[in-house]
């Protein structure tokens, strides 16, 4: 059977877990791992949150809530990946890079373009004041020269077709190194939406040889977009950063359910996750 790397979105940036199935704690964060790892994927991507009495629901760049975390999901999960977030606003990566100098990751997002993150309620008022999630070139740069200091994989995360083609570019001015690792983001209201018919697109923008994954934002409406990434050839993410809804429409209670199903869908195009070690040698990842 065709490998296919499979991750896990383990928490997501601001999620409520008052409200919502996502993990805080390092042991929280362990045990969503496992679950995770037991049920097919072999890298979890990560952001840190505020271990504060209350204050969960906040991020944090502290490095000493970073290794912690990521001490305890090696522990759990022996030989898996860990792909850290390092999305910040504003021309500040001193907190990024200082969690990826603490826990030397073998991946991290590299977010490669700008995007006016919005999203409007039905009155059409905002959900929240419109932001500049900014990142241009030169912060990009920045962000490559510590992954390759550090041989950390970047992973590019894409929100629409400009930064897919933006990619190649970076390759041929020497930012980043070849094979690249590019995400297609689908499903943020003011990105590309969540629509299948637009993946022969995105694939078609890509260099040949860069290895490429689906993330898909959203409810119901995500799965049918990843079975269309697996036949593809794409790699597949899922998580409660992503979705909280099964294929059926029940929410789900955490990540290892997710992760089943997405399983479950790469097995029924004739694909298997690959394992830990496999997805090193298939991503070029060090370790």
């Amino acid at each position: 059977m065709d490998k296919v790397v499979v991750t896990c979105a383990l928490t997501g940036v601001l999620t409520d877990p008052n409200q919502h199935p996502v993990p805080v704690t390092p042991a929280q964060m362990a045990s969503e791992a496992k679950a995770a790892y037991d049920a097919g994927a072999s890298i979890v991507h990560i952001h840190y949150r505020n271990q504060a009495p209350g204050m969960g629901r906040m991020p944090s760049w502290d490095p000493d809530v970073a290794e912690a975390v990521c001490d305890a999901i090696r522990a759990a999960c022996p030989g898996i990946l860990i792909n850290q977030s390092t999305g910040v606003v504003g021309d500040d990566i001193s907190g990024p890079v200082a969690c990826l100098e603490r826990t030397r990751p073998e991946a991290a997002a590299l977010n490669a373009g700008t995007l006016n993150y919005l999203r409007t309620r039905k009155d059409g008022r905002w959900a929240w004041p419109p932001m500049l999630f900014d990142n241009p070139v030169d912060k990009i740069e920045r962000f490559a020269g510590v992954m390759r200091e550090l041989n950390i994989s970047p992973e590019c995360e894409c929100f629409d077709l400009g930064i897919v083609r933006s990619i190649g570019m970076f390759v041929d001015a020497g930012i980043l190194d070849a094979p690249a690792h590019a995400s297609f983001v689908m499903g943020v209201a003011s990105g590309m939406p969540a629509r299948e018919d637009l993946l022969p697109i995105l694939v078609d923008e890509v260099r040949e040889g860069t290895s490429w994954q689906g993330i898909v934002i959203g409810r119901t409406e995500v799965w049918d977009v990843h079975r269309r990434v697996a036949e593809l050839g794409g790699n597949l993410r899922t998580g409660v950063e992503d979705t909280f809804y099964l294929p059926n429409g029940d929410k789900v209670s955490g990540n290892g359910p997710l992760v089943e199903c997405i399983v479950g869908i790469a097995r029924e195009v004739g694909r298997e996750p690959a394992t830990p070690a496999e997805v090193r040698e298939m991503l070029h990842v060090a370790g």
